[in-house]
């Protein structure tokens, strides 16, 4: 199954996500890959993989095939394809590309069957590194951070998964919503919980990820928070996450 993490603001926690996620899954004997498609490369180095030379960028390029691009991280069972820098250059390179928005797909191809999960992190726009991701997809998750216009920012993206559906990836599902940075001493927190189960329902995950100092200092030491910290919040948070993700993905395989 591969799954795109997005949502066009950043600092929502799509990284986040994506780097605890996948490191969950791993240590219960998922293969899982994560491509780093943001030109921040803040996934690889989260993971303590990065290697521009060897990035996904250059699996574009056509320098590396994708296969050769796949770098084992220090966690079991979970692999990365890192980003770099001159990934943001390839939205200008690939402008007369008629078949740009299929670039990821006809590469990920390849390697699909070689994993259970593939996670893919996007960058916080919706330009063709995350169209490209999406229609490369087969489900879409998305964190959203529970604070003021968060939302209103959710029905546009909601709005573009809808447009990539129609006319590039009719199979392309949304796996659910996942809510960031949760303060439960925080009223307006309260209030985006209450707003996002009432429009959204089941498309909400139950489990919600507090703000959490020790998510924010793992990713300075190269590790996800599940090994930088197993016992804080966060990373409790992110195991419940994990299983909950499993029986939706079992829901899906089953219908």
């Amino acid at each position: 199954m591969i799954i795109t993490i997005a949502n066009q603001k950043g600092g929502v926690g799509k990284t986040t996500t994506v780097v605890n996620l996948a490191t969950a899954l791993a240590s219960i004997d998922k293969k899982v890959l994560v491509i780093d498609m943001d030109p921040q490369y803040n996934s690889s180095m989260s993971i303590g993989v990065y290697n521009p030379k060897l990035s996904i960028y250059r699996v574009f390029s056509n320098e590396v095939k994708i296969n050769q691009a796949i770098q084992k991280s220090q966690i079991p069972n979970l692999d990365v394809i890192s980003a770099c820098e001159d990934l943001a250059a390839a939205e200008y390179e690939l402008a007369d590309d008629e078949n740009r928005n299929y670039l990821l797909k006809g590469h990920i191809n390849s390697v699909i069957n070689d994993y259970d999960y593939i996670f893919i992190d996007t960058p916080p726009t919706l330009g063709l590194l995350t169209i490209s991701s999406l229609v490369a997809s087969d489900e879409i998750l998305i964190p959203v951070q529970c604070e003021f216009f968060a939302l209103e920012g959710l029905s546009k993206l909601i709005k573009t998964i809808d447009a990539v559906k129609t006319n590039l990836n009719s199979n392309l599902k949304l796996n659910g919503i996942v809510l960031t940075m949760y303060d439960r001493r925080n009223s307006l927190s309260s209030l985006i919980e209450k707003e996002a189960r009432e429009y959204f329902e089941a498309k909400v995950y139950k489990f919600n990820v507090p703000r959490n100092v020790r998510l924010s200092e793992a990713p300075s030491h190269g590790l996800p928070a599940i090994i930088y910290d197993l016992k804080c919040s966060g990373s409790q948070a992110y195991i419940a996450l994990a299983k909950e993700f499993l029986e939706r993905s079992m829901d899906q395989i089953g219908k």
